[in-house]
């Protein structure tokens, strides 16, 4: 559920807090986005179950994103080449960067990942769907 929020306020969430969504074995929580942040970026934490597959591989024309690996290893496609990034590893993926991520490993890996411009959050409700009827 979304919270009214002033754009001029802090914004405090807890471990867990934000919009949820479940994408099959793997599970987006929005911190912030286009609503708290005018459109500037948004904000949110990919969770992927272990030996699971994340989002596909694709690009974005006009937004460059930040991966920053929050727990275990994820495996991050950039471009043509997947690398194996443990906790702490930070990632900028260009606009028209081709990439991808993924869970290889036995143990659940979370992801932070900052969208610029915002407004990514649009497409998750039919991001959803797609992995209900998909996966």
């Amino acid at each position: 559920m979304r919270h009214k929020h002033n754009k001029g306020d802090a914004l405090i969430l807890s471990a867990g807090q934000g919009r949820t969504y479940n994408c099959g074995t793997m599970t987006a929580i929005f911190k912030a986005d286009e609503n708290e942040t005018d459109e500037k970026y948004s904000i949110s934490e990919w969770w992927l179950e272990p030996n699971s597959d994340g989002p596909g591989q694709h690009q974005h024309e006009d937004n460059d994103e930040v991966f920053y690996i929050l727990e275990g290893t994820a495996s991050i496609l950039v471009g043509n080449k997947w690398i194996d990034a443990n906790k702490g590893t930070f990632i900028r993926i260009p606009a028209k960067t081709i990439h991808d991520f993924a869970n290889r490993t036995d143990q659940r890996t979370g992801i932070l990942n900052f969208f610029t411009p915002g407004g990514f959050e649009r497409n998750m409700l039919e991001i959803v769907k797609w992995f209900d009827e998909n996966k």
